[in-house]
């Protein structure tokens, strides 16, 4: 009888012990800096991505038909859609490559290792080898470049190079400014060999 119940008690301090144990180890440590971080999931992904950007040809109203034509192909191995979160953004981790298309259809392209799209304020990243190649053989290159989709404006601060094969013009310097079309082009400082065709 004696023997039972040194086992019973026994027992009963083993198990008092281990929950004392389990209640005794909470974390109670309070994690700052990038402990503290939460985890932030995308609302959606996507591989092999592909998005068309088509404009209707003429103005519509609510009973007409009419054709449309496409103005960009954007395509990205991968994109990681944000817009769950307030700065709504969508990023492309493994590239991307856009084709445009101007009123004649011809087309100009542009590629990028990595891509930001801000959708709230219209505004594109492009980061790592991004070069823009148009239809008539004009190329930029440089390591980042930014275009405000609003105003159709696309501007960098990087260091760049830029060659037109119809005049013979390689030009490198740091940041510059320019419309879609390169019809409108400033460089803010300039290196290297530039043509300058004078009107008479």
């Amino acid at each position: 009888m004696l023997y039972a119940l040194k086992n019973r008690i026994g027992l009963i301090a083993t198990v008092l012990t281990v929950a004392i144990l389990f209640t005794a180890c909470q974390d109670n440590y309070k994690r700052v800096g990038e402990e503290a971080a939460t985890n932030i999931f995308p609302e959606g992904v996507a591989k092999n991505f592909t998005l068309t950007y088509t404009e209707a040809v003429k103005e519509l109203s609510n009973q007409d038909s009419s054709e449309t034509r496409i103005i960009a192909v954007l395509k990205s191995p991968l994109t990681k859609n944000y817009d769950n979160l307030s700065f709504k953004h969508r990023i492309f981790p493994d590239g991307l490559q856009v084709d445009f298309y101007d009123e004649d259809n011809k087309k100009s392209v542009i590629t990028a290792d990595y891509g930001i799209v801000y959708s709230s304020t219209n505004l594109i990243d492009l980061q790592g080898n991004v070069v823009i190649e148009s239809h008539d053989g004009k190329k930029l290159e440089t390591p980042q470049l930014y275009w405000d989709r609003s105003d159709n404006w696309i501007f960098t601060e990087e260091t760049f190079i830029y060659t037109n094969p119809e005049d013979g013009t390689i030009m490198d310097g740091e940041g510059m400014d320019f419309n879609r079309d390169f019809t409108f082009f400033n460089a803010h400082k300039t290196y290297g060999l530039m043509t300058i065709s004078e009107e008479d």
